[in-house]
């Protein structure tokens, strides 16, 4: 959709205005927190570029609970710094990301290659310590990374052809990013035993480790420089979702204002980074990347429920039968998921629960493939294996669900309740619809008192 505002834009038209809601207040979440966690990955690296531990910049003040007491005063500036260069120009940062990502992918074949010389396959013989469920729990976090790609859909407006530009991008980047990620992981598991990776700053850590301190330098600044190539794609992308919002009126309009001399959304970027160094300053990684996963991973499953209903379902078309399957089938197609995931989140041992889930899952998704006809077509670009695919996202992206702690689902039911108590108070009332009614309202009758 050629706009801006990504998921968000896809699932109002699709959903509706509640759903959208949800996923953006999620979103946004998403946004502050994954800025949050790399600006304090940001600190960790440059301590080691200064021949100092990951947490030697930080304050940590002991009457604070555990997971809030190392402050970190280093990812607010850079946050800040951030905030300037996205309300200084869109165009200069975007030009700045086409420079850094060319130096980046030099950087990640010099770790790849430099860290392959130390390898020892001995670190991979035990390849699965946790078993099934430490990888399932490792996939899950692992959405951490994928945050950035729902960012290239919200600059559809500032793209020349979004309809086929934005596809090939994605597309393009995540195959790219796919194939990097897991070469450095695997990487980083040869030259190191799994217990002995550093969560703060593997590779610079790593490299020290196996005795090429001189590496370590080029591995910090190069993953300095990749984080402040995110945190400035991340800081447009997170404006540019709050100003779509904003004009939506589900929150306030003076978000959406665009200063006239930058060109930029300058209120709304502001609000987002106030957000993210307020979080960045206290919250520890580990919590970032739990509650930052769920929110990913609860958003890309109604994306793919919404992919349903945009190609079986259209308004004033579809007769009341095959609209009456359709929801048969999708609710038949998240029952059976979270029946699978609550069974593997409950640490059951046995396969009852699958044989039941899965068999609903396959049937229920073949009736939707064999008894309901597609209702539109896409016109240039469209996912493919329609409804296999879809119906596949949402049963991995619940699955994964399953392997999150409780309290980080405790933390997004929380904020989940903040969100309705909004919308229900407020955003409902002052929605964009509401407000065209109420103008319209307003205007007949002043035409009848006149």
């Amino acid at each position: 959709m050629a706009v801006s505002g990504g998921s968000f834009a896809y699932l109002r038209v699709e959903l509706g205005d509640f759903v959208a809601f949800i996923a953006a207040g999620n979103i946004l979440l998403e946004y502050v927190v994954s800025c949050a966690a790399v600006a304090r990955s940001w600190t960790s690296y440059f301590a080691t570029l200064l021949n100092h531990q990951p947490d030697d910049f930080r304050i940590h003040i002991a009457s604070l609970s555990p997971d809030y007491s190392r402050l970190d005063p280093i990812a607010v500036a850079v946050i800040v710094a951030i905030c300037l260069a996205a309300v200084f120009s869109t165009k200069a940062t975007s030009r700045f990301n086409y420079v850094s990502s060319i130096i980046h992918l030099a950087i990640i074949v010099f770790i790849i290659a430099a860290g392959l010389s130390r390898a020892d396959p001995k670190n991979l013989s035990d390849f699965m310590p946790f078993g099934a469920r430490g990888l399932f729990s490792a996939s899950a976090v692992l959405f951490f990374a994928y945050v950035g790609f729902d960012a290239v859909a919200t600059m559809a407006e500032e793209t020349k052809n979004p309809a086929k530009d934005i596809p090939l991008g994605l597309v393009g980047a995540m195959s790219i990013t796919t194939l990097c990620y897991c070469l450095l992981a695997f990487t980083l598991c040869l030259m190191q035993p799994y217990s002995q990776i550093d969560p703060n700053a593997p590779f610079s850590v790593a490299f020290e480790a196996v005795g090429m301190d001189w590496a370590k330098y080029i591995v910090a600044f190069g993953a300095l420089k990749g984080m402040t190539t995110v945190l400035l794609v991340s800081a447009v992308g997170q404006a540019r979702y709050l100003t779509h919002i904003a004009r939506t009126h589900m929150v306030p309009p003076w978000f959406a204002q665009v200063h006239a001399t930058t060109g930029t959304p300058i209120n709304a970027t502001v609000a987002m980074l106030v957000a993210t160094a307020t979080i960045a300053l206290f919250t520890e990684l580990s919590i970032l990347s739990n509650l930052l996963s769920i929110s990913t991973l609860f958003i890309f499953m109604l994306v793919a429920v919404a992919l349903l209903v945009r190609r079986y379902y259209v308004s004033g078309e579809t007769s009341a039968a095959e609209r009456n399957k359709l929801i048969l089938c999708i609710v038949l197609i998240l029952g059976s998921s979270v029946g699978a995931a609550g069974y593997w989140a409950a640490g059951v041992d046995g396969w009852v629960g699958y044989v039941v889930a899965i068999p609903v899952w396959f049937l229920s998704t073949g009736f939707l493939w064999l008894g309901v006809p597609q209702a539109k077509k896409p016109k240039l670009w469209g996912v493919p294996m329609v409804p296999w695919l879809p119906s596949a996202s949402i049963a991995i992206n619940i699955f994964l669900l399953g392997s999150i702690d409780g309290l980080s689902f405790m933390r997004f039911s929380i904020w989940t309740a903040l969100l309705l108590v909004y919308y229900f108070f407020l955003g409902l009332h002052a929605s964009y619809d509401t407000a065209k009614a109420a103008a319209a309202a307003a205007t007949a009758e002043g035409a009848n008192r006149r």
